[in-house]
């Protein structure tokens, strides 16, 4: 996420100057900790929360500096990830549901922290869920709310409760109320009311939502807070929770260009969990909050499972082991090759996926250089194609690759490439189907593979002169000699000999390497 961009390069590089340390010194603690300091700080942490994580951590890096243990920078970098785990929030909590629909679910913040977004966002993730939810436009006071809260019930496909036309006029207390009404009689099971809000705390707009609240009774009530919005993040959130008092905390636009201290801060000083965060702007972009995954991220350890959830989200798993099949029985063309591309689409933005694997921060200028649209183009070139030359791309000739550059805006140089890198992944995708290890191109063999292509055919040992009977005397006396511990495989040196017992070098043999070692 490019908000803990610059926070996770300062804690991983303080860190970093650790490795390879066989034991720490106290002055290399205070060292590592002034160096987090500064990064929280600079991060916009707020200050008493950097206080109090700086303290722990330095306390329990002492203790680990001074045991037996094997590596103990490697324990400082446990130590700062399990705080990092803590001041997030600790354990993960998930929505609380009503045990009697619809269950009501209240967003309140400032303007422009995203709330009306983050309500169809919300209501998307609740469709894949499996539940019904009603949006409700209770936003009556910004212009256009309510309109732009339909749009996105429409794209997120939910319904939205919007009796009022908004742009100042209309009662949100008893819109909310009646929304509850309407839900029961339509079965809706979620209830998300969409509040108003204001460029800053002011009184006003704390008795609405109170009022709000008090007329409804919501299951939950949601704080949506801006992560760029830096070290005021704590004073609103407190405002609010005084006003208010929510119950849980959404991030968004943790996708943005800022150092992100709002989320190190708000769950630890208000005491409530951050249960999701929005990263990025299509409605898709949202994602539950789990606090030790978050801390992996920031500290450049990865996150495994939110990457096999998404990939589970997206692939199909009949589909997925169709595809096995014909890699297996070499049947796969460029038409399955065409719906993995699309099914990888589906799970979002490339390089966030390629971000979520551990040392990600290590190609960050790969990552930068990355062109998602590389896929669109390449899709563009396949859908180019007729059903048969898809099927069977060795029918490829000249004019039909000029005529697929010009139908897809490509170059017959970029369906050249498209070809050829589907070969070599078909090839590459075989050989790992059957249980081999397939050789990048660029690199040499893999030690140790269990597949090395097709048997190589051992040299006939023997005479080589052009007279035939020169070459049969010679080669029985070859076969009249006797065999050695190389003809049984070799010893453990490699080395052959007769003589001797199986797998034990002759006399003239040790003598070699007595020599050789200096012996």
């Amino acid at each position: 996420m490019a908000t803990f961009g610059s926070l996770s390069d300062r804690l991983t590089q303080a860190l970093a100057n650790l490795r390879g340390k066989g034991r720490l010194t106290p002055a290399d603690v205070d060292g590592t900790v002034r160096e987090i300091r500064r990064a929280l700080l600079e991060a916009d942490v707020n200050l008493d929360v950097v206080k109090r994580f700086t303290a722990t951590v330095r306390e329990r890096a002492l203790e680990a500096s001074t045991s037996q243990a094997l590596n103990p920078a490697q324990q400082v970098v446990q130590i700062v990830n399990e705080e990092l785990v803590a001041i997030l929030g600790g354990q993960q909590r998930r929505l609380e549901f009503a045990k009697k629909p619809p269950t009501v679910i209240m967003l309140a913040g400032l303007q422009g922290a995203g709330k009306t977004t983050l309500a169809g966002k919300l209501s998307r993730w609740l469709v894949k869920e499996g539940h019904r939810p009603l949006l409700v436009a209770a936003d009556l006071q910004r212009p256009n709310a309510v309109t732009q809260l339909q749009v996105v019930g429409e794209q997120a496909g939910a319904a939205v409760f919007a009796p009022e036309p908004g742009n100042g006029v209309g009662n949100p207390v008893r819109v909310a109320k009646d929304s509850i009404r309407f839900a029961n009689d339509k079965q809706y099971d979620v209830v998300i009311v969409d509040t108003a809000g204001r460029l800053g705390v002011d009184a006003n707009m704390m008795k609405q939502a109170a009022d709000i609240r008090k007329a409804v009774d919501p299951d939950e009530v949601l704080f949506v807070i801006d992560a760029m919005i830096g070290q005021d993040a704590v004073t609103t959130a407190r405002a609010f929770q005084e006003g208010v008092d929510f119950t849980g905390v959404v991030l968004t636009k943790l996708d943005g260009d800022a150092r992100g201290g709002a989320a190190l801060s708000v769950a630890s000083v208000t005491g409530r969990p951050i249960l999701f965060a929005s990263t990025g702007e299509s409605l898709d972009d949202f994602e539950p909050f789990y606090p030790d995954r978050m801390a992996s991220r920031i500290l450049d350890l990865g996150d495994i499972l939110t990457l096999i959830e998404q990939a589970q989200g997206a692939f199909d798993e009949e589909e997925a082991r169709k595809v096995a099949e014909k890699f297996a029985t070499d049947t796969f063309t460029l038409e399955d090759f065409l719906k993995q591309m699309q099914q990888l689409r589906n799970m979002g933005s490339i390089k966030k996926m390629i971000g979520m694997l551990p040392g990600a921060k290590g190609m960050r200028e790969q990552l930068e250089n990355f062109d998602e649209r590389e896929i669109v183009r390449t899709e563009a070139i396949i859908q180019s194609m007729t059903r048969q030359e898809r099927q069977n791309p060795k029918i490829l000739n000249g004019s039909r690759r000029l005529r697929i550059a010009r139908g897809s805006g490509m170059s017959v140089t970029d369906v050249n490439q498209l070809v050829q890198r589907f070969e070599q992944a078909a090839k590459m995708m075989k050989t790992v189907a059957r249980g081999g290890v397939p050789q990048v191109p660029g690199m040499g063999p893999v030690p140790g593979a269990g597949y090395r292509g097709k048997p190589q055919q051992k040299k006939k040992s023997g005479s080589k002169s052009g007279n035939p009977a020169k070459r049969a005397a010679e080669n029985a006396a070859l076969d009249a000699a006797p065999k050695g511990p190389s003809s049984a495989g070799g010893s453990g040196f490699g080395l052959g000999g007769g003589g001797a017992a199986k797998g034990t070098p002759s006399e003239e043999e040790l003598a070699a390497l007595q020599k050789m070692f200096g012996r």
